[in-house]
C-alpha cells in the first residue's frame, strides 16, 4: 500500500547529495557575482558511510528540493545581510546562496574578521557592501538596515542566537508591530520527494501560549500558500486526538482550532491530533478520525519546542531529509540555520528567505 504522505514510511531514497550551479554571473542588479569556483570544496558525489555510528542515522545526504530552488529563482533576488559575517562557513554560505541566484549579499560586523574569513575559505567579497559593526551591533545595524528598507531578509552568521535574535525581535527594534508575535517554520523535505512538510514552532518559542500558536499557524499557512499550495492542511499536535483536562495541550490544540474555522478559512486545520493520524489515512481509518488532514498533513504546529526540535532533528539525521527555515512574523524574514546542518539546508533557508521576501512586499 502506498501511504498518502511521502513521510510515512520511512523510505531512504539511493543516490547521492547534489546542488545544481547557476550559471549565471550576474545579480539583480547587473554586478558580477561572488564566485566560489576556484575554492576547493568537498567531493559531495560519493555516498556517506553505508555504516552510520548509529543504526537510526540515515545513510543519505539531504537532497535539495529542485521544486523550491525553481520557484525561488523565478522571483527578484534578494539583498540579504549576514549578520557578523566574519566565519567562514556562513560567508561561503551566503556567497553560494548567491552564485545559486538567491540572494544579493550585504555583510555586517567586524571588517577585519570578514576579510580575514574571505580569505580562508577562498571567496572573493570586493565587490560586495560591507558595513562594519562589530560584536552585538551587528544585529542591531542589520535591524536598521531592514527598516530602511536596504535589505530584503537578515541571516544569521557567527552569533549566538539569544544575542542575534535580541537586536532583531524586540519592539524597539522597529521590525514588527508590538502585538504582532514570531514564529519559526522549517520546510521539510524527505530524499527523493520534493513535497514538503512545514513545521513550526521547533526553534524559537520555548513553551508557546494559545496566542503564540494561533501566530505559528498562521505563519505557515501563510507560508504554504507562498509555496503554491492553495489549502494547506494543518495538524495541531498532540498525544490524542481527544481533549482530555489532564492533557492541557489537547484542550488548547482544540480551542486553535475552532478559532481557525473563522480566522483561516483558507484552510483545513484539525486538532488535537496525534503523528499517526496527521501522516497516515489507514491510521485515521482504523481509529474513524475523519478530516481532511488525516493522512495528508502539510503544516505541524507542535505544542512545545522540545517536541518541535525533537521531530525536526529525528527527520534530519534519521531521514536524511533536508530542513530548510525561517523565523516569520518580522518586517523581514529572519534565516536561521544551525551549525550541524549542511549546503542543502543553508540553501533550503535560503530559498525559502527569498520567496518570503518577495511574498511580503506589497
Amino acid at each position: 500500500m502506498t501511504p498518502t504522505r511521502p513521510f510515512l514510511p520511512w523510505k531512504r531514497a539511493t543516490g547521492t547529495f547534489h546542488v545544481p550551479i547557476c550559471l549565471s554571473c550576474l545579480d539583480a542588479r547587473g554586478r558580477t557575482r561572488p564566485t566560489l569556483r576556484d575554492r576547493p570544496k568537498p567531493d559531495c558525489t560519493q555516498p556517506m558511510d553505508a555504516t552510520p555510528s548509529h543504526p537510526f542515522l540515515a545513510q543519505t545526504e539531504p537532497r535539495l528540493p529542485a521544486s523550491l530552488i525553481a520557484r525561488a529563482r523565478a522571483l527578484p533576488v534578494p539583498r540579504v545581510a549576514l549578520v557578523n559575517a566574519g566565519s567562514p562557513t556562513a560567508l561561503s554560505g551566503l556567497l553560494e546562496a548567491a552564485e545559486q541566484g538567491l540572494a544579493d549579499p550585504i555583510l555586517v560586523g567586524d571588517p577585519v574578521r570578514i576579510r580575514d574569513a574571505a580569505e580562508t575559505s577562498g571567496c572573493d567579497i570586493h565587490d560586495l557592501r560591507l558595513i562594519e559593526a562589530p560584536g552585538a551591533q551587528a544585529a542591531v545595524e542589520a535591524a536598521r538596515l531592514a527598516r530602511n528598507g536596504e535589505t530584503d531578509a537578515i541571516m544569521k552568521g557567527q552569533v549566538h542566537t539569544s544575542t542575534f535574535l535580541k537586536g532583531l525581535l524586540p519592539a524597539s527594534a522597529g521590525l514588527r508591530a508590538p502585538d504582532a508575535k514570531c514564529g519559526h517554520v522549517f520546510h521539510i523535505t524527505r530524499p527523493g520527494d520534493d513535497r514538503p512538510l512545514l513545521l513550526t514552532d521547533a526553534a524559537l518559542n520555548v513553551d508557546p501560549s494559545v496566542e503564540v500558536r494561533k501566530a505559528c499557524l498562521r505563519h505557515a499557512v501563510d507560508l504554504a500558500q507562498m509555496l503554491g499550495i492553495p489549502r494547506p492542511r494543518a495538524g495541531l499536535l498532540a498525544a490524542t486526538e481527544d481533549p482530555i483536562p489532564s492533557l492541557p495541550n489537547t484542550v488548547e490544540a482544540r480551542a486553535i482550532a475552532d478559532w481557525a474555522t473563522d480566522h483561516l478559512p483558507q484552510a483545513d486545520v484539525a486538532g488535537p491530533i496525534a503523528m499517526d493520524l496527521c501522516l497516515s489515512d489507514e491510521a485515521a481509518r482504523i481509529k474513524g478520525f475523519h478530516s481532511p488532514v488525516a493522512g495528508a498533513a502539510d503544516i505541524i504546529v507542535t505544542p512545545n519546542i522540545t517536541t518541535g526540535n525533537a521531530l525536526f532533528k529525528l527527520m534530519s539525521f534519521g531521514m536524511g531529509a533536508c530542513a530548510g527555515g525561517l523565523v516569520m512574523g518580522a518586517k523581514v524574514p529572519i534565516l536561521l540555520t544551525s551549525r550541524a546542518q549542511g549546503a542543502a539546508d543553508r540553501l533550503a533557508s535560503a530559498a525559502l528567505g527569498m520567496i518570503v521576501a518577495n511574498g511580503l512586499k506589497p
